[in-house]
């Protein structure tokens, strides 16, 4: 085209109206060209343009469509494929900073200083390009528009955490799939956006989401190239993308143009980050925020003027050097490494050197590669279609093209392989639009594009099924607009919304369908309430008149009734009185659920006082002072601290002055003392020892990994991370790294007593009845004597086994516990008992011992001494 008329280069960031004005424009002229860069940008304006002057008016030309009535006055293309032969009044050419793309940036390029209106022509794009226009186009005049609204950042954001009218941008289809997918679980659904789509799948998705029938949008950088939608927010996901050479990071002119796209009009819009993309740098914030970008300092180029003479010609005129500085010719282009492998085949060759051979042979080689395939991949295709433009017929086949659409055109599968179809529908698709290249150009024109609609049409049902819950997302819609939804619960506990299964009320408590993920639990929680909480009352009702027989306290802490867990023992300051609390019950009446609570509360209550009566009146006699008195209530108020059982050696000094009087208290309060412990037998029952250790486990706060032996084992390794209280309230004391049932040492005990008396010198054996009498190997039996107290006075010699004695340490003072002994709640009623100082046994007044006795005394010195 020649240049003529005035031409005007408006220069900004997004959101400045500059394509809308373009088109005002061109639609007040008698005819227009507009070269876009995305067909999805194309198909839009066509769309407005149609709308505003009819069918007729219009013409969609891109690589794979072409709408063109006879009567077209406003062409709507992309840019390589621009008429270049039509004489428009208006012509403008958008997103001119893609001409320093490393691949389409040529075509850009060319257009930028060759195509022209004849009234009118308009370059749009980023401020960037001032300084590359003064240079190459200097009698544009440079007109800079403002943003309409505020772009501001707002730092970093979990998906989950994203506001609504969101867009989310990865740079990778597989990427945009698994946000789209998470997307889907914790906020009901995502629309698509990508620019392989074609223009009928994306406006599906698009109006899914201006529709706000989902409120988050996942998409590729294709949104960064004038697509209009109501979004708010711009969350990047990444930073870096493939470019087709190599993995870059991207620039901060690059992110300004995708962020740009928050914000309609007036409205202002957000940007930041979120997943694993890292944090942007405050000068690349700033640089967005105040859409201030370095200069774009070159752009490609390649020579327009080709020389079609011979074959080596056209590639040395595609290998020209630019002619001006600036203009950095294009490498690496995929046309000229299609002709450059095709050009090595004699065939091929020899093709060329007929009429037209060599221009339809460069024709062939810019098809571009929908399929995303190798070079040489492509070059085979390429040489194929060539093969038959250039056989006797001179078209493509029609049963080979049908063929070709036969293999693609099944509507079954799931996205990636309808997204695979619909890219080898789109090559047909272009070379069904390109002149002389089918018998019947209508035909393959409708019939590709029959295909792609199908295809297009299965594609966006099945990115509804995989990336939108519509039942979740009908639910959130529906209470975000106060919708009457029904719902309702039957026998089983399943409840319904709308006719659709959303969750399962057990027991007390409310579980949402897991299928929809976090966002449908709260929807569905919500649009159920109205048939959840009468149910919920009703139980609540019925749990707080249950009969004993009907609950029961099961070995974990939590009330079960009618098979299902209701409620749950808490911590309180007692021990021996813990609190209550329900497992559910949230959505109930406040009354309702207060007085379930307590009747669990008496219920437990009443279990404790079953089987834990003797630990309960001891602490009642130890309390107030009846029934004991003395120091038989101080050892009673220790025995409750422990638990029920306790070392000997803790008490030792108290008991040894016991009275006779206070001793037998104790035995009616039906405490025993034993030689290694004191202990309430009528604890160490399965029920009772299984409930005293689960209060202490609840009372220390951890009562998931409390002390559990298994029915029947005497004795068994004791866990380091649990306190001798925990264990003593189980019925075991710890000896060394073990814990042995307090009864069963005792029986050790009376069977270490009777072998000590038939020796001279009171040593013992120990024998395989002790081995059986707690199922231990003899390493484990000698680990527990030296626990109570006893050494190795001689080693096995003939037939003569291990003697065993008690050790001096032992004879002089009690052996120390293994263990700390648990600390003194200072709020129990007892602290002050364990501060009194009690007469030391050596200050007593002992009876003058007779001489006999004296004289026995001496002669059993040298033996060994039962251990305290």
């Amino acid at each position: 085209m020649r240049t003529q008329g005035e031409i005007t280069a408006v220069l900004g960031p997004t959101n400045t109206g500059k394509t809308h004005l373009a088109l005002t424009r061109m639609l007040g002229r008698s005819s227009g060209v507009m070269g876009l860069p995305l067909r999805l940008l194309a198909r839009e304006l066509y769309d407005r343009v149609v709308k505003a002057k009819g069918p007729g008016a219009a013409a969609l030309i891109t690589g794979e469509e072409k709408i063109v009535p006879k009567s077209a006055r406003y062409f709507l293309c992309t840019v390589e494929a621009m008429p270049l032969d039509l004489r428009p009044a208006f012509l403008a050419i958008d997103e001119i900073q893609l001409a320093a793309d490393p691949d389409r940036g040529h075509v850009f390029t060319d257009r930028l200083l060759h195509a022209r209106g004849s009234e009118e022509t308009m370059l749009l794009g980023a401020s960037t390009m001032a300084p590359m226009l003064s240079r190459l186009v200097p009698d544009a005049q440079r007109v800079e528009r403002e943003r309409f609204s505020t772009l501001t950042y707002s730092g970093p954001k979990k998906i989950g955490k994203l506001p609504r009218r969101s867009a989310i941008v990865a740079f990778s289809a597989e990427d945009v799939y698994a946000i789209a997918e998470l997307i889907r679980r914790q906020r009901g659904g995502a629309a698509v956006v990508m620019g392989a789509l074609s223009p009928r799948t994306r406006n599906a998705q698009v109006e899914l989401y201006q529709s706000g029938e989902v409120d988050y949008l996942i998409a590729t950088d294709a949104i960064g190239m004038g697509l209009n939608m109501d979004v708010d927010h711009v969350a990047f996901a990444a930073f870096s993308k493939f470019d087709g050479h190599r993995r870059r990071r991207l620039r901060p002119d690059e992110i300004g143009q995708i962020a740009g796209r928050a914000g309609r009009f007036r409205s202002d819009g957000t940007f930041g980050e979120t997943g694993d993309a890292r944090v942007l740098d405050a000068e690349t914030i700033a640089a967005v925020e105040n859409h201030e970008f370095a200069p774009v300092s070159k752009l490609t180029w390649r020579n327009g003027a080709l020389d079609f003479s011979s074959l080596e010609a056209l590639r040395n005129s595609l290998a020209r050097p630019s002619p001006a500085k600036g203009l950095e010719r294009v490498r690496g282009a995929l046309d000229e490494q299609v002709l450059e492998t095709l050009s090595a085949d004699a065939e091929v060759r020899g093709w060329t050197r007929a009429h037209g051979g060599l221009e339809t042979l460069w024709d062939v080689c810019r098809i571009p590669d929908f399929r995303k395939t190798t070079v040489d991949e492509h070059a085979r295709l390429s040489r194929q279609i060539y093969a038959y433009l250039m056989s006797r017929e001179g078209v493509l086949p029609d049963a080979w093209l049908e063929g070709q659409l036969a293999r693609v055109s099944g509507t079954a599968g799931d996205v990636a392989v309808l997204s695979q179809r619909l890219a080898h529908v789109r090559t047909w698709t272009y070379a069904a639009n390109r002149p002389g290249w089918t018998r019947d150009p209508a035909h393959w024109q409708g019939r590709t594009r029959e295909v792609e609609d199908a295809l297009s049409d299965a594609l966006h049902e099945a990115l509804m099924t995989r990336f939108i819950d519509r039942r979740t997302s009908a639910l959130v819609k529906g209470l975000r607009e106060k919708a009457d939804l029904a719902a309702g619960v039957d026998h089983r506990g399943e409840v319904t919304v709308e006719g659709h299964f959303v969750g399962r009320l057990k027991g007390l408590r409310f579980s949402a369908d897991h299928a929809g993920g976090p966002l449908a639990q709260r929807a569905v929680t919500g649009a159920a309430l109205k048939a959840v909480r009468p149910e919920i009352n009703r139980r609540l009702g019925a749990l707080a008149r249950a009969d004993a027989a009907d609950l029961e306290l099961d070995s974990d802490g939590y009330l079960v009734w009618q098979g299902e867990r209701t409620g749950k023992l808490a911590r309180s300051a007692d021990r021996l009185n813990p609190d209550v609390v329900l497992v559910g019950g949230e959505l109930g009446a406040p009354e309702a659920v207060s007085r379930a609570a307590q009747h669990l509360q008496r219920h437990v209550a009443g279990e404790i006082s079953r089987y834990l009566g003797p630990l309960l009146r001891l602490k009642d006699h130890g309390g107030t002072g009846a029934g004991l008195d003395g120091l038989a209530r101080g050892i009673a108020w220790r025995l409750v601290e422990a638990g029920g059982a306790t070392p000997r050696r803790q008490l030792a000094a108290d008991i040894a002055q016991l009275s006779a009087h206070e001793r037998r208290q104790l035995r009616s309060a039906g405490v025993r003392i034993g030689e290694h412990g004191v202990f309430l037998p009528a604890l160490l029952k399965p029920r009772a020892a299984s409930l005293n250790a689960l209060l202490c486990a609840v009372h220390s706060g951890d009562a998931d990994q409390r002390f559990r032996p298994q029915p029947g084992r005497v004795c068994l390794p004791a866990p380091p991370e649990r306190s001798e209280t925990e264990i003593a309230a189980a019925g075991y004391l710890v000896c060394g790294s073990l814990a042995v049932r307090v009864d069963m040492l005792e029986r050790l005990a009376d069977a270490i007593r009777d072998a000590r008396k038939s020796h001279p010198r009171s040593w013992f054996a120990l024998d395989d009845t002790m081995m059986a009498l707690l199922g231990l190997p003899m390493s484990g039996l000698e680990e527990i004597v030296r626990a109570l107290g006893y050494t190795r006075v001689s080693k096995a010699a003939g037939n003569t086994p291990d003697m065993w004695a008690a050790s001096r340490k032992a004879r002089r003072s009690p052996p120390e516990s293994a263990r700390p002994p648990a600390p003194v709640d200072s709020a129990s009623p007892f602290a002050r008992l364990a501060e009194l100082s009690l007469t030391p046994a050596a200050a007593r007044p002992r009876p003058r011992a007779s001489h006999k006795s004296r004289r026995k005394r001496a002669n059993t010195s040298g033996k060994g001494a039962r251990p305290a």
